[in-house]
């Protein structure tokens, strides 16, 4: 999964080294959070031109990557 995210950049010199894109001073949360308040792809690539829409389109696999849950089912206990 991470493989597909070589858009998605971390640099501890920039932005506090929150995850950007590209490299440039645009993190994931800013587009996460436009893309939840309603803003589309098309609208948030209108405002900040230099995005391209793959940019979009990974910021929302990586949050999809950190959001996932894996269950590990805990040991049973034997009932005497």
């Amino acid at each position: 999964m991470l493989k597909q995210l070589n858009r998605i950049t971390f640099n501890p010199k920039m932005m506090a080294g929150q995850a950007c894109i590209r490299g440039i001073r645009v993190p994931v949360s800013l587009v996460l959070n436009l893309l939840a308040n309603g803003k589309t792809p098309k609208q948030i690539i209108e405002d900040y031109p230099y995005l391209e829409l793959e940019d979009i389109n990974q910021c929302l696999l990586y949050a999809a990557w950190l959001s996932r849950e894996e269950i590990y089912p805990r040991m049973m206990e034997q009932v005497r």
